[in-house]
């Protein structure tokens, strides 16, 4: 039985029938515990190893649907209600079928790694790489807990995800979408390709965000599965501008919708969207399909706004600040190769002062 420390910590290790344990003492590493594990401690752990009895504690070490409850309690308050919802679903549809009733301590990386490859059969590589986010956060709160003292999923490979595909809409088909649109869907689309709002924050938008003697639009929420919460990022949460372009059809559904005094777009009985799927499958597929135009995510109204504010040399701050991202570079990184200046003379400057 050897002592050793890990992260400021005494632990011991020891092989018992060929197999290695190691487990924490719960001290700091520091002479006095030292002497108080070397003398006392782990004497007494040897005589419970020789008797059977060190081993009765095991039954205590939980599974890992058992410890998701305590995980998600210690992350309760930091959490917006989306990502809650999204945690639970993990575990729920993808973690727990196959994991839950394991021990934390009993699974293996290739455990993850099967499991893994279970799930990207029927799921894209950048939702395995969310869900098994959540996993991680088990293992890793567990550790922190030291009730295990490894993480089997930061010993696999991530799956790998294609690069973001950005395939806007070219300008004649922006504008056969929105002419074509019915009612509320027309907003919807103007809305889309004229601020480059993400799905979740119009279907969030509220009349009291819109302020239309200012021409400004303040997106404080975003809707996902029936969740409202703030959007995505702290810098999401922002101001925009109204563009002359879009002031008709925000009008126009104000006149739909405005009396409520609730949501921008109100369904059929007259509550806020539960999820942009519900506009997507009925309305939106269909609306491409009628029009003969190859079917793209509503995703891509918000890349479409980018693209052509960038092409046509409108400032990146601007945009960035519109798209609600975090800085520019995030901007430039998505769509640097939008921005053409093709008259522009490279290095016209140093004439000036070469």
């Amino acid at each position: 039985m050897k002592l050793i420390t890990r992260n400021g910590k005494l632990w011991i290790t020891f092989y018992h029938q060929s197999k290695r344990y190691r487990r924490s003492l719960g001290l700091d590493d520091n002479k006095a515990n030292r002497a108080l594990a070397t003398n006392k401690i782990l004497p007494e752990i040897i005589y419970k190893l020789n008797s059977g009895m060190f081993f009765d504690k095991e039954t205590t070490i939980p599974t890992v649907s058992e410890y998701a409850l305590t995980s998600f309690a210690l992350h309760e308050h930091h959490r917006k209600a989306s990502t809650k919802y999204d945690y639970t679903t993990s575990l729920r549809l993808h973690i727990a079928p196959r994991l839950g009733k394991k021990r934390l301590d009993r699974i293996k990386p290739s455990d993850i790694a099967l499991w893994q490859n279970e799930l990207l059969q029927t799921l894209t590589p950048r939702r395995v790489r969310n869900v098994r986010a959540v996993l991680n956060t088990f293992f890793e709160d567990a550790i922190r807990d030291e009730i295990i003292d490894k993480n089997p999923v930061s010993k696999v490979k991530l799956p790998k995800i294609e690069k973001v595909d950005v395939t806007p809409f070219t300008m004649d088909e922006t504008k056969r979408i929105i002419e074509n649109a019915e009612g509320d869907l027309q907003t919807f689309c103007a809305l889309g390709f004229f601020t480059g709002m993400r799905s979740g924050e119009m279907i969030g938008l509220r009349w009291e965000d819109v302020d239309f003697e200012r021409g400004e639009i303040s997106i404080k929420r975003a809707i996902k599965m029936g969740v409202v919460s703030t959007p995505k990022t702290q810098s999401s949460i922002r101001t925009i501008d109204i563009l002359d372009p879009l002031m008709p059809y925000l009008k126009a559904q104000y006149e739909r919708t405005g009396e409520e005094g609730a949501y921008v777009f109100l369904n059929k009985n007259g509550e806020h969207y539960y999820d942009i799927k519900r506009i997507r499958d009925t309305r939106w597929k269909k609306l491409l399909k009628k029009l003969g135009i190859e079917y793209r995510t509503i995703y891509q109204m918000r890349h479409t706004f980018a693209t052509v504010m960038i092409e046509n040399g409108e400032d990146i701050l601007w945009v960035s600040h519109m798209l609600g991202h975090t800085d520019t570079s995030m901007t430039l990184q998505m769509y640097a190769k939008y921005r053409k200046q093709k008259d522009k003379k490279r290095a016209a400057f140093l004439a000036d002062v070469l």
